[in-house]
């Protein structure tokens, strides 16, 4: 990937949520044991409330900051924990934007004023993050907890994730900007990764409160809904009426898919199928935010193709490079094909942006050389697509499964080599992480047959904890022996996390791989299942609405 207030904000949400859990698990006991929720002894509600603080701040990394911002509240009503946190996080972001506008117009050169600009956008979708998950407390049912966690532990990743794209967006900017960004998102970075501690030992925290019946609850808890309900089954493998149809000659409604897009209702709740004809459509396409469960199928992956070429050598920052960006979740891709054909000299230069979650992408073929398909955040699956490109051309912090699917190493500059992906987790308990199963990582012929060969890399680590496991999969000749490349340094070799697991082909041989402590060997079968589609990030509940081909754990190959 290559470009590679203090916000108590994000942070304070995140632990505020996740004490009303608690809160709300112990006022079910209060109820339980008095049978009215008003009245009882206040030294009991501030017993009750503290021990709840207590308890949710010990997993955490960063105890003091957790207690003291939980402790800012008087008030043991659950209710009005949540809304005075929340209203504490609403009014230091608007800080937060107030001084990276200053800043921006402080700045002396357009990169650093458009990354400012980009950071604001960015901060005020992290805390739509936080808001959603405030929603979902509301409806909170300890019987769905595998579906209550998954998600906050997703939209929790998320909004770390908008953060440090917004601190990415800094880089190779001239003077102390980055810096400074840095420092205003240091709180909300250590806060933030506190509620995602929370979030992830929850279901102990809970077990430790000692709530009557909690356990048994636990163990009648239900198999995770589906997500968009059964008239959605077989979505994709049907051909089911479009409710707009795009076509440059003029057979269809519209001729530009963007102008398709502006006719889907916001929030849409029902899935809305964009039929996008055979032809090359130069425009650059923005599925926005809340604009969910659009269905886009076009008429073959190299017939139906939107092109671009917008890259960082020209002066467009990574994240804004994309030829197509997905903002909206249960988004759902056929048939279609996304290129940036800016070429190997303009360095990164995003195709595919996809920062929905919940998306599904079959038969789809993404074309680039740098910084290709940009896996952002959230849950994303890909089957059976194709995958082109140079330096880090799978790259991003979502949980991404790709199964079936074709990654092809393209033909770099001189002098460089090849790295197919650069995943960048930066919290330890982030859901993010790659996983290639039953896949094929070749190169093209013009790779092959350079001279002097090219080295070809499985992937390098962009961010600290990055994740990457690759099964079942060919691995060709073009991948050099050493499988992994550093990034700088020894920058992630000890806390990257990255698994080669079933693989075959020239490349997949492992006696010659580097010995990074993150290097994974002698992992049993039990610890790779926890990687296979239905355990990662919960397939089986989201993905068979598409009726595609899909594989919940190991394949038969």
């Amino acid at each position: 990937m290559g470009l590679s207030k203090k916000v108590t904000v994000i942070g304070l949400s995140s632990i505020v949520l996740v004490a009303v859990v608690v809160a709300v698990a112990v006022t079910e006991y209060k109820h339980s044991v008095h049978g009215v929720a008003s009245g009882g002894n206040s030294t009991n509600e501030v017993s009750t409330s503290n021990k709840a603080i207590k308890t949710v701040c010990q997993p955490t990394d960063y105890k003091d900051a957790c207690v003291q911002s939980l402790s800012s509240s008087n008030s043991t009503d659950p209710k009005e924990l949540i809304k005075t946190g929340f209203e504490a996080a609403m009014n230091d972001i608007n800080d937060v934007i107030s001084k990276s506008k200053t800043l921006q117009d402080a700045a002396k050169d357009s990169r650093t004023k458009h990354a400012y600009e980009l950071c604001r956008e960015l901060l005020k979708t992290s805390v739509n993050d936080l808001e959603r998950s405030v929603q979902k407390l509301a409806r909170f049912e300890v019987s769905k907890m595998d579906e209550y966690v998954a998600d906050l532990k997703t939209w929790l990743s998320g909004a770390i994730d908008y953060q440090e794209t917004c601190i990415d967006a800094f880089q190779n900017t001239t003077g102390d900007a980055g810096e400074k960004m840095k420092s205003l998102l240091k709180t909300s970075s250590e806060v933030s990764s506190n509620g995602l501690a929370m979030v992830t030992e929850l279901n102990s925290m809970l077990s430790s409160l000692h709530i009557p019946g909690f356990q048994r609850r636990l163990l009648s808890r239900k198999k995770m809904s589906d997500w968009t309900g059964a008239h959605q089954r077989s979505l994709l493998q049907a051909n089911p009426k479009p409710n707009a149809v795009v076509a440059l000659d003029g057979s269809g409604q519209f001729k530009s898919i963007n102008d398709a897009l502006k006719t889907v209702p916001r929030k849409n709740v029902a899935p809305f199928v964009i039929l996008v004809k055979a032809g090359v459509y130069h425009e650059y396409v923005d599925v926005p935010r809340h604009v969910d469960n659009v269905v886009m199928i076009g008429e073959g992956s190299t017939k139906t193709k939107i092109t671009g070429d917008k890259n960082f050598i020209d002066g467009v920052g990574t994240y804004k490079t994309a030829t197509v960006a997905v903002n909206g979740d249960g988004f759902m891709a056929k048939d279609i094909g996304f290129e940036n054909s800016a070429g190997a000299a303009k360095h990164q230069a995003v195709a595919l942006r996809v920062s929905a979650d919940r998306a599904i992408f079959y038969r789809c073929q993404m074309d680039g050389y740098q910084d290709t398909l940009y896996t952002h955040t959230y849950r994303q699956f890909y089957r059976d697509c194709t995958i082109t490109g140079t330096i880090d051309f799978i790259f991003g912090d979502a949980a991404a499964v790709f199964q079936n699917c074709k990654m092809i190493v393209r033909k770099p500059l001189d002098n460089q080599g090849c790295m197919v992906t650069a995943q960048g987790r930066k919290d330890h308990r982030s859901t993010g992480g790659i996983i290639l199963q039953n896949c094929s990582i070749t190169a093209e012929p013009a790779f092959m047959q350079a001279q002097p060969p090219i080295k070809s890399y499985l992937g390098r680590p962009w961010k600290e904890f990055s994740r990457t496991i690759i099964m079942q999969s060919y691995i060709d000749s073009n991948i050099v022996p050493e499988g992994w490349s550093p990034w700088t340094g020894t920058f992630g070799m000890d806390t990257s996390y990255y698994v080669e697991y079933q693989n075959r082909g020239p490349g997949s041989k492992t006696s010659g791989r580097v010995t990074w402590k993150g290097i994974q060997k002698n992992l049993s079968q039990q610890d790779i299942l926890e990687f296979t589609a239905g355990r990662f990030f919960q397939g089986d509940a989201w993905i068979p609405v598409a009726g595609i081909p899909y594989d919940s754990g190991m394949m038969k190959i």
